[in-house]
């Protein structure tokens, strides 16, 4: 079960120490909602009373060392009109973009994260999920980055060209979610949350370089980041689902808590470059070692990732990407055993 003493050890991470034991993570919420069998996808991103259950089940279920309240990635745009759809099962997903001219942007509305679509419903969860738990487990909220909200508010199309056609509309509108998600941030540390999941996966190393990044996406990350960690002193755990050494060493100077390394990555490679700089979080594969691997070879894995990582501290353990939700129950219990079992230092 959860257990007290996990924010200390979180910290001693974040400050490239070693923690009495490492705090093991899953990125799991599709998993956990057909796991419980109760209710669909779309019920649960709806409602903070079903998401609760769900997650706190999950929670005492599976011994996961936090509450990941990283549901979709609709919430802030459903209300400034970009069209998301999702059914059933489904996670919803933005597809209908505003146009991406000067003109829509002056008509963004001033959202408030505490009246606005769904999100006072994710508000209300992290806030009852903290009251549940109490420090017993890591309370994780989150947002996209900037960069990557643009892409998902005009299309990530449009988000690219503007790097080469358009820089000064590219960085107003970057601003523009640069001052919300500071509100958006400060009502989900109000409401609990220990940590931000700040997702800017259209900042991956596939589709923008590291001299694209420094020049038109660093420089507002770094002031939303700078922030939360100093003026709010809320964690930043920034997932990009990185593989490329390159793109992980330019994100430290902004001053994140952590960052997430995606499962394609040579783990050894990127622990080595950030150790004693740097802490990180990964990368067991979701899919080809916990959905299609069996317990003997997912708990070989997880013993190969955490012998890599775990020497000197700064490390938490985490599968690199969202967990598909057809995971085998006794694989996902092999994860968090093995896990756990080389967690103490």
């Amino acid at each position: 079960m959860a257990y007290q003493g996990v924010l200390e050890d979180i910290r001693a991470c974040v400050n490239l120490k070693k923690p009495q034991r490492i705090p093991v993570f899953a990125n799991s919420e599709e998993f956990d909602v057909k796991w419980h069998n109760k209710y669909t996808y779309e019920e649960v991103c709806t409602s903070a009373d079903k998401l609760v259950e769900v997650w706190s089940a999950a929670i005492r279920e599976f011994d996961y060392d936090w509450a990941w309240v990283q549901i979709d990635d609709c919430f802030e745009f459903e209300p400034v009109g970009v069209g998301v759809k999702g059914e059933g099962n489904i996670l919803r997903a933005t597809y209908q973009y505003l146009p991406a001219d000067r003109a829509a942007l002056k008509k963004l509305p001033v959202m408030d994260p505490n009246k606005d679509g769904r999100m006072p419903e994710k508000l209300k969860a992290i806030r009852k999920l903290r009251d549940y738990f109490k420090e017993s487990v890591l309370v994780v909220g989150s947002c996209a980055a900037p960069f990557s909200a643009v892409g998902l508010m005009w299309s990530i199309e449009e988000s690219m060209v503007m790097m080469l056609n358009d820089e000064q509309l590219l960085d107003d509108a970057m601003n523009y979610w640069l001052e919300f998600y500071k509100r958006y941030i400060k009502a989900q540390k109000e409401a609990g949350a220990h940590a931000i999941w700040l997702g800017d996966c259209n900042a991956f190393s596939s589709m923008v370089s590291v001299p694209q990044y420094q020049q038109h996406i660093f420089p507002i990350t770094k002031k939303l980041v700078d922030y939360c960690e100093n003026e709010l002193d809320i964690m930043i755990w920034m997932h990009n689902s990185e593989i490329r050494k390159a793109h992980v060493l330019s994100h430290i100077p902004l001053g994140l808590s952590f960052e997430s390394i995606g499962p394609a990555a040579d783990i050894a490679e990127i622990r080595a470059a950030t150790k004693d700089k740097q802490a990180i979080s990964g990368n067991l594969d979701p899919i080809e070692v916990l959905w299609r691997g069996t317990p003997e070879s997912i708990t070989k894995e997880v013993a190969r990732i955490m012998q890599t990582c775990k020497p000197g501290g700064g490390y938490i353990f985490n599968t690199g990407e969202m967990n598909p939700r057809d995971i085998p129950e006794e694989n996902m219990l092999a994860m968090m055993k093995a896990a756990k079992k080389l967690s103490e230092y």
